[in-house]
């Protein structure tokens, strides 16, 4: 079937899975009418904020990283948001008489059907407005803003092509819980530079932009300023490197396409080395503890890298308890003690600890008999919390210490944290026992329904319990700063912060056994909700 005859059925198909998406039910309806509404308005209020940005002198900074960025969100959307166009995996058409080259062309057209399109044309002209002098410059404009959304599109089918069987995969599911975790990065990144911005104003985009005006799709859009400039030569360059970059898309999708098309989907079909090497232990597993302490922090490690909801709890601990002191030193106006952030981040993973586990728990609770075995089984996940947290929460405050250039502080920096630390790990196991929760499994709640007053009492009473726990070394670190010679004594923070922590995370554990022990069948109840 060839390319014209097949095209106009994709199109409709693509309107028709919009259509039959809407009538599902009247939330979902209600939904993307109201995103759409919102996204068509901020579209145009982008657009006449580009219009009124025309002559301003750092104007073309402003577009080429305006369209570098959204080149970027076509190539990750496909990964955080692969069920968004169900036409983006190809492996549905398998069984369909259909040949490669016209089959690009029909999901190429019918990709150009959607709101994401849209906004993308409306930024792309008004980016072109904005920049654009003369009539020359328009005309590149009228090429440069079809070349840059054919880009964009062919960069996110490509991408989707190329990942398809893992946007299908578990992990591929992990993934797209993750994405959250990038929002908020992308958050604090763009606060960050927006108050970057305020302060020395958008000449400071002027360095980044003139690296990116040589990469698609935002080469395009500087070979409209470029032309208005009279530079015709750059101008050719720029929209040469953003044809370069579509014909490379469509030879990379055209080869995973035929690829997908032709080829068995293997990656269900473990190879028997794989399977003996998951039967076998791992490096890990060698290194730990022998008897039930090494097989606990096994299994919560392991729960780490596969499970995706505590995967995405421990990716985002990790990368806003970086991000909040590191940003905050290079701004200039942190402090090292910023630097227990993220110990008090890391710390939080030790609250529900059996809601994690959600319905399997049962399994772990059949192991539990005697006061000892909770015990065991407590002090065991900690072991494995701080296997990850100890040296992070030291690589952290090593980090804003250095950027800051204040040493001095280091040892009660580090002491600080290391109490803080032991005191969420006491509070953490004895909630865990006192308010466990469940958590789904699918979808992106963290807290069954019915239970959101067990989980803020269980995480915020716990962290204000770890604050009060952490008051006598607050206090000492207090008095030495302010006493006349205290600077000399300073470094006994760090023992006297690390034994600390230590005895209260021992204390914790063991007021926390005896009652996981009395309350394993009310914990398997919480925690095997919903």
């Amino acid at each position: 079937m060839s390319a014209e005859a097949i095209t106009p059925v994709f199109v409709r198909l693509k309107l028709s899975l919009l259509r039959n998406g809407l009538r599902q039910s009247g939330g979902r309806k209600a939904a993307y009418i109201t995103s759409a509404v919102f996204a068509l308005l901020f579209a145009a209020l982008q657009l006449i904020g580009l219009i009124a940005l025309r002559g301003h002198a750092h104007a073309e900074s402003v577009v080429v990283l305006a369209v570098a960025v959204l080149g970027l969100g076509w190539a990750v959307m496909p990964l955080f948001f692969p069920s968004g166009d169900e036409t983006l995996d190809p492996t549905r058409l398998v069984m369909l008489p259909l040949r490669p080259r016209p089959l690009m062309r029909a999901l190429l057209t019918s990709s150009l059907v959607g709101i994401g399109p849209l906004f993308t044309l409306c930024l792309l002209v008004g980016s072109v407005i904005a920049v654009a002098r003369g009539g020359a410059a328009f005309a590149v404009g009228a090429v440069a803003v079809v070349l840059a959304l054919l880009v964009c599109v062919a960069l996110a089918r490509a991408v989707a092509a190329a990942n398809v069987r893992l946007l299908t995969s578990r992990k591929g599911r992990d993934l797209a819980v993750l994405s959250g975790l990038v929002i908020a990065i992308g958050a604090q990144i763009v606060n960050f530079g927006a108050q970057r911005i305020g302060a020395s104003g958008l000449g400071e985009l002027d360095p980044a932009a003139g690296v990116l005006q040589w990469v698609p799709p935002a080469s395009a859009i500087g070979a409209v300023h470029a032309v208005g400039e009279g530079s015709y030569g750059v101008a050719l360059a720029q929209l040469a490197l953003s044809a370069g970059a579509l014909v490379a898309l469509l030879a990379m999708w055209s080869r995973h396409l035929t690829r997908l098309m032709t080829s068995p989907d293997g990656s269900t079909l473990p190879s028997a080395e794989s399977a003996a090497r998951e039967r076998s232990s791992t490096g890990l597993g060698r290194l730990l503890p022998p008897g039930r302490t090494g097989t606990v922090m096994e299994r919560s490690l392991r729960y780490v890298w596969r499970d995706p909801k505590t995967k995405t709890a421990w990716v985002t601990s990790l990368a806003i308890g970086l991000i909040v002191p590191v940003f905050n030193a290079w701004q200039g106006t942190g402090s090292v003690y910023f630097a227990c952030f993220a110990a008090g981040m890391l710390g939080i993973q030790m609250y529900n600890q059996f809601g994690q586990d959600t319905s399997a728990f049962w399994m772990v609770a059949m192991t539990i008999s005697s006061t000892h075995d909770a015990y065991v089984e407590l002090r065991a996940r900690a072991y494995a919390l701080l296997l990850i947290t100890l040296p992070y929460a030291a690589l952290v405050t090593v980090l804003t210490t250095a950027m800051l250039g204040d040493w001095q502080r280091l040892p009660e920096a580090l002491g600080l944290s290391f109490a803080l630390l032991g005191a969420m790990l006491a509070t953490g196991a004895w909630t865990s026992a006192r308010f466990p929760y469940s958590i789904p499994q699918e979808g992106y709640k963290n807290v069954a329904p019915g239970q959101t007053g067990l989980a803020w009492i269980s995480i915020f009473g716990g962290m204000m319990a770890a604050a009060l726990l952490c008051a006598p070394v607050i206090a000492l670190t207090i008095w030495l700063n302010v006493s006349a010679d205290g600077d000399d004594w300073t470094w006994l923070l760090l023992p006297v912060g690390t034994a600390y922590g230590a005895a209260l995370a021992a204390a914790g554990l063991k007021l926390a056994a005896p009652r996981t022990a009395r309350r394993l069948p009310e914990i398997l109840a919480a925690v095997s909700k919903g």
